[in-house]
């Protein structure tokens, strides 16, 4: 890619005035239909071709098994307005968004988009609109970049990570309007990226190569890979790690959850010593493999695992089973450091159903004070949860709908100050909702 590459883009924009039947409104139960879901450019179970994310359910002919459920959510009002709709002109799914939360309170919101072969910019605006600032394509037509995360440099300047099918992570400076780095290692695509809470050099990347690798991208090497004798039997989804720093949770297609510990006395050697290793040395770095998790499970979920978050110590996860699920390993009281290797047992804390969302390579979000996440489906509904509540039972949520949004929703992204939601969207658009009246969120001044 050259450093330079920046290409002048058509974005179509619609206001919400537009789009009378835009509305927000508490949710009832449902019930679930069977069948399997497919979308345009997506491959059902059946297989996989490309650089496409598949459809509904696991390998070969293994269907979804889907349960009749009765949600306990109570019904509440809606607080969210939609105020922008934008669509970019390539026409491809847009794969992932990410707000840059790391910049100051009272800066502009910043937005990164990726889709097709395109890193986009924007800034939403106080007047509710999309604005782009900066687009960057890769020359390779054939690149679909899947997944984004923003960190910064030394000198406090925003970077941008990006990367997708081909496996090459680019780090994007906006400042310099140019691609500044890239790092290969993995033998495939990358699905996920996820910067340190504590530490904005490190970046985890998760990977369909089965691993994921942790990179310094100040000093270019690669801290430890994950993976191996006990990891990932198939493509790694999606990856966090935990607001203290302690612990990686990972994902994929093999059904399964891992937490690895990242506080190990070696890991924090060998993190140390990349910040100092001398790059003329004519040894190669010592990167770690770390071949074994601390805790595994295929309990939780029965399809392909697409998305996890941490929640304290808790986890979230969701699969193409149409909910998402809040569980730890071991008995509630536990923690993780006293959680056993060969511990099996996992405690469930909460199911959040949602209907239609049995095709994967769909990703929940939550704001920056994990109060609200958010979750599209495949008919371009967004369900948002309030998990402010002491009682799991008592957790309400809202569906986000407008006639006009009918796509399958693949990512969802709140600003620093909860007060503004986007998601994109397979059918290349974007769409912004904003809260409103007095349900505004008191901005978040740390």
């Amino acid at each position: 890619m050259s450093d330079k590459n920046i290409t002048k883009r058509i974005i179509t924009e619609d206001s919400a005035d537009e789009f009378d039947n835009a509305s927000s409104f508490g949710s009832a139960s449902t019930t679930l239909t069977n069948g399997q879901t497919s979308r345009s450019n997506t491959p059902t179970m059946f297989g996989t071709t490309g650089n496409t994310r598949a459809g509904a359910g696991g390998q070969g002919s293994k269907k979804t098994k889907k349960k009749k459920r009765l949600s306990k959510m109570k019904s509440t009002s809606g607080k969210y307005t939609m105020t922008c709709m934008a669509r970019e002109d390539h026409g491809q799914p847009i794969f992932g968004c990410q707000f840059n939360n790391r910049l100051k309170p009272g800066e502009p919101k910043i937005l990164a988009t990726v889709g097709s072969n395109r890193v986009t910019i924007y800034e939403c605006s106080s007047d509710g609109k999309l604005k782009v600032l900066q687009v960057f394509a890769d020359p390779d037509t054939e690149e679909t970049f899947y997944c984004c995360t923003w960190t910064e440099d030394g000198k406090g300047k925003s970077l941008l990570a990006a990367a997708g099918a081909r496996g090459i992570i680019r780090i994007f400076s906006p400042a310099e309007a140019a691609c500044v780095k890239h790092f290969l290692g993995h033998g495939n695509a990358v699905n996920d990226l996820i910067i340190h809470p504590s530490d904005h050099n490190l970046l985890l990347s998760a990977s369909k190569d089965h691993s994921l690798r942790l990179w310094n991208i100040l000093t270019e090497y690669c801290v430890a890979i994950f993976g191996g004798v006990e990891g990932h039997r198939d493509e790694v989804l999606a990856a966090d790690i935990k607001i203290t720093g302690s612990h990686i949770v990972s994902c994929g297609m093999d059904h399964s959850l891992k937490v690895w510990k990242l506080n190990k006395p070696e890991l924090q050697k060998t993190i140390n010593l990349s910040y100092t290793y001398n790059q003329r040395a004519t040894r190669p770095f010592p990167t770690v493999k770390e071949n074994f998790p601390e805790f595994s499970t295929r309990d939780i979920h029965r399809n392909y695992v697409d998305c996890t978050k941490w929640h304290g110590d808790f986890v979230f996860s969701k699969s193409c089973e149409h909910n998402i699920v809040c569980w730890k390993a071991g008995k509630t009281f536990q923690t993780w450091d006293e959680v056993n290797f060969s511990t099996t047992e996992t405690t469930i804390i909460l199911r959040l159903d949602i209907t239609d969302c049995d095709i994967w390579f769909m990703r929940f979000s939550m704001d920056i004070k994990q109060n609200v996440l958010a979750l599209g489906n495949v008919k371009g509904k967004c369900f948002v949860y309030d998990l402010s509540s002491t009682d799991p039972n008592q957790i309400s949520h809202n569906v986000l709908t407008n006639q006009k949004c009918n796509a399958a929703i693949r990512q969802t992204a709140f600003s620093r100050d909860g007060n503004t939601l986007v998601f994109v969207c397979d059918d290349a658009t974007i769409w912004r909702w904003d809260v409103t009246n007095n349900d505004t969120l008191p901005e978040d001044t740390s």
